[in-house]
């Protein structure tokens, strides 16, 4: 006998956080439900998880829209950051994601540093153009101006 289940989580092979689907009721009682992998699929529980996931839905997009703004203003941000350097303008130290995080929230942006992708830290003066990933869709590109400390 078959049982209709609405998934928590993504089960390889099964499906995908949200899908409602049919298992057998041994696997649905001895694997999903106990591992709290699944829920039961009765009118009840579609009616919460449906009302969740409109709520899920406005969150992202409320996070979406926040996102572009703050795109916008990094973009034409142009962030100059001193720090000690040689003759031949090679620095003594680096300039790395958390020197650019606290010069963004110096600015009044408060990012992540986790979300400033810096391949390998910033070793020369001049200017240089990081990726910050704002959400998996949303990437603004940070100019930054590295330049002689006095």
């Amino acid at each position: 006998m078959n049982v209709q289940v609405i998934l928590n989580e993504d089960v390889a092979d099964l499906g995908r956080t949200g899908d409602v689907v049919k298992v057998r009721a041994g696997y649905a009682r001895n694997y999903l439900l106990p591992r709290g992998l699944a829920i039961e699929a009765n009118p009840r529980n579609l009616r919460v998880f449906e009302h969740q996931k409109r709520i899920a839905a406005a969150r992202r997009e409320a996070q979406k829209s926040e996102s572009m703004k703050l795109k916008e203003k990094l973009d034409a941000l142009v962030l100059t950051i001193g720090a000690n350097a040689g003759d031949e303008g090679r620095l003594f130290g680096s300039v790395t994601n958390i020197d650019i995080e606290k010069a963004l929230r110096e600015k009044g942006f408060t990012v992540d540093r986790r979300k400033i992708v810096l391949v390998e830290p910033i070793k020369q003066l001049g200017e240089f153009t990081v990726p910050v990933k704002l959400l998996p869709e949303v990437e603004a590109s940070l100019k930054i101006a590295v330049v002689a400390a006095e």
